[in-house]
């Protein structure tokens, strides 16, 4: 799972940097410049939220098998 939510973001966060400097630097149009933002910001949220996922995936797993996950005094 980690390795999709790295490939998703990543795919997405190089669409968004790409449209982003599309729309900045080679075209009049300022459609494509706050796109290429959006894009990077939910690049970032995909991975963050995956991260979150893969991490709760593994307490879980930790949990099933009995081992006791991370306790704090």
């Amino acid at each position: 799972m980690l390795n999709a939510t790295k490939y998703i973001g990543g795919t997405i966060l190089a669409f968004g940097i790409i449209t982003f400097l599309i729309g900045f630097f080679a075209t009049d149009s300022s459609v494509l410049t706050p796109m290429g933002i959006g894009a990077v910001v939910g690049a970032v949220f995909v991975f963050l939220i995956g991260i979150f996922f893969v991490a709760a995936e593994e307490m879980l797993e930790k949990a099933y098998r009995g081992v006791e996950p991370y306790r704090t005094k």
